[in-house]
Parts: structure tokens; C-alpha cells; sequence
């Protein structure tokens, strides 16, 4: 997701309002908030995580999305 996001910056010069993860639709905020939950974990810990889950609250993408780090 975020090399998406990235990449859709570098071509037009500004971030999406929303990404689309396994169907769900996440807001600009909520993915910016994922992104830096994951440097800030980098940078308290001083390492990447192995894995980074991201997943809804319910099958239907109603609530804010759940980051699990690993």
C-alpha cells in the first residue's frame, strides 16, 4: 500500500484521499496515521518490523482499520 501511495504522489504531485486494501477503502488520514504508527515504531525500536497487518474491523470496511505490528 504505501509503495502505491508513493508512487501516486511522485506522478501527481499530491497524496490519494483514499487507498483500497483486500476491498476496503481507507481514508487518507487513517493510512497517513498506519504510516506513521509504523516509523514510529521503527524509530523506538531501531528496526523494522517483520510484518505489518493491516485489516478491518468488520467485513464490511465500516470501522477504522486495525495495524497490527509484528
Amino acid at each position: 500500500m504505501v509503495k502505491k501511495v508513493i508512487d501516486f504522489k511522485r506522478l501527481n504531485g499530491k497524496l490519494p484521499e483514499s487507498t483500497v486494501i483486500d476491498g476496503c477503502r481507507i481514508i487518507k488520514k487513517d493510512y497517513i496515521d498506519m504510516i506513521e504508527m509504523v516509523n514510529k515504531f521503527y524509530l523506538e525500536t531501531g528496526r523494522n518490523p517483520g510484518l505489518v497487518e493491516i485489516g478491518s474491523g468488520d467485513q464490511h470496511c465500516n470501522n477504522r482499520e486495525n495495524l497490527l505490528i509484528h
